[in-house]
């Protein structure tokens, strides 16, 4: 399997739109739709007794909705597939849940998007480039995560169980209190799997490569 690490660079390469990731020409999956099985196989997925880690309730709960708008447009791109809301151009099949943990204000958001033909690989390029234009979340009210590169143990978990991988942590402050994310992009296969690990009161590196691995584990079975 060829395996390749797109990280967080140092350099923004600027305002990506939204509606880029929807797309629009004349490729040959660009009409491909939803399949209602393949859907339902994927909420089956997330919804029927997951393995997850230690710490974590296996009761799937309603999609994530991040507690604050960025006010950067490719911030808000990150986040979008997690949340149920994966680019929508050759999309096969969706679900999205999720689960709380243990530690304080402690949940993890998880998105499954399949694709047709090789549209996967195109919209994780698409995600890395607008997770290097986001430097930091900021929004009224005291909102502000400076971002930097995923930890090096974390990355190593990406690059063992996926095609690809993209991901930041961020840390600092929602609406003045203390808030860690970290955000996590995978393709593996035709398949986008996305992550947001958040919590109150910090955000455990190892804990988020272990989420990785399991519901990689979940989503190939």
């Amino acid at each position: 399997m060829k395996r390749g690490l797109r990280m967080l660079g140092s350099v923004a390469t600027g305002g990506l739109l939204a509606a880029s990731l929807a797309g629009c020409g004349g490729g040959v999956h660009d009409q491909a739709r939803p399949d209602a099985r393949a859907t339902a196989r994927l909420q089956e997925v997330l919804n029927d007794r997951p393995r997850l880690p230690d710490g974590f309730s296996p009761r799937a709960e309603r999609p994530w909705r991040a507690p604050f708008t960025p006010r950067n447009i490719d911030c808000l791109t990150v986040l979008e597939p997690a949340a149920g809301r994966a680019p929508e151009r050759a999309l096969t099949a969706q679900a999205a849940v999720s689960y709380r943990g243990d530690e304080l204000g402690e949940q993890v958001a998880v998105g499954l998007a399949r694709y047709a033909g090789s549209e996967a690989e195109g919209h994780l390029g698409d995600l890395a480039e607008a997770m290097a234009g986001c430097r930091s979340m900021r929004s009224p009210g005291g909102t502000r995560l400076r971002a930097r590169p995923l930890p090096a143990p974390l990355r190593a978990v990406g690059d063992e169980v996926a095609d690809e991988v993209v991901g930041a942590e961020l840390r600092g402050r929602l609406k003045g209190y203390p808030y860690a994310m970290d955000v996590v992009l995978v393709r593996s296969g035709d398949t986008l799997v996305s992550l947001v690990h958040s919590g109150l009161a910090g955000v455990d590196a190892e804990r988020t490569g272990q989420l990785l691995g399991a519901v990689l584990r979940m989503a190939s079975a």
